[in-house]
């Protein structure tokens, strides 16, 4: 592409002098002691090669960009020890290097599933044996605890439990119950059906 740099370009145009002829180990030194001047002329000179290492790994823009932060913030947490400060662009080549091929491993252990609701289809349709006796068991402990209500609660449940439920009002109609009294009479049901699970 026409205006990228690769990274020998990026290299070949860091000098060991920074833009203004100031010398790029005074530059690390300055910014090592908190010169934000200093850190964004190592920013400035420093960034196309950071890129263009990103781009020679064929990163996706999402990706470069985090292995460009990266290397700037390790670069900030060791300024103060770099060895030869002079030196700081091979650095932060190699530091960037190494970002990019971290986040193409991160990309391997990814596992991408086309659609998870195969996944689920599949999970609910061959549910392990443990749990469908656990849930048969359950059903009848339910069923069971359901049998020793009063006989108008448990046309109550079965009415609630439909598919599709019946509404109020068609409780209202087959059990002869007031519309307002069938949310409090379900709440006693229910409060007395926990009860006998409970004891099961």
């Amino acid at each position: 592409m026409e205006g990228e740099v690769g990274v020998s370009d990026a290299v070949a145009v860091v000098p060991g002098r920074g833009a203004g002829g100031v010398d790029v180990a005074v530059l690390v030194q300055r910014a090592a002691a908190g010169d934000r001047q200093a850190w964004e002329r190592l920013v400035d000179q420093f960034a196309r090669l950071i890129w263009a290492m990103t781009r020679d790994f064929k990163l996706a823009e999402s990706d470069a960009a985090d292995v460009f932060q990266a290397t700037w913030l390790r670069l900030l947490e060791h300024i103060d020890r770099l060895e030869y400060p002079a030196r700081v662009g091979s650095w932060l080549a190699a530091t960037a290097r190494h970002e990019c091929l971290r986040s193409l491993a991160a990309q391997k252990r990814l596992v991408l599933v086309h659609d998870e609701v195969p996944l689920r289809e599949v999970a609910a349709a061959a549910p392990e044996l443990d749990e469908r006796l656990l849930a048969e068991e359950r059903a009848q402990d339910v069923r069971q605890a359901l049998s020793s209500l009063p006989g108008h609660w448990q046309q109550l449940v079965e009415l609630l439990m439909a598919d599709p439920p019946a509404s109020y009002a068609e409780i209202s109609d087959q059990l002869g119950l007031p519309v307002g009294s069938i949310g409090p009479t379900r709440g006693r049901c229910m409060a007395r059906l926990r009860v006998l699970l409970q004891a099961s």
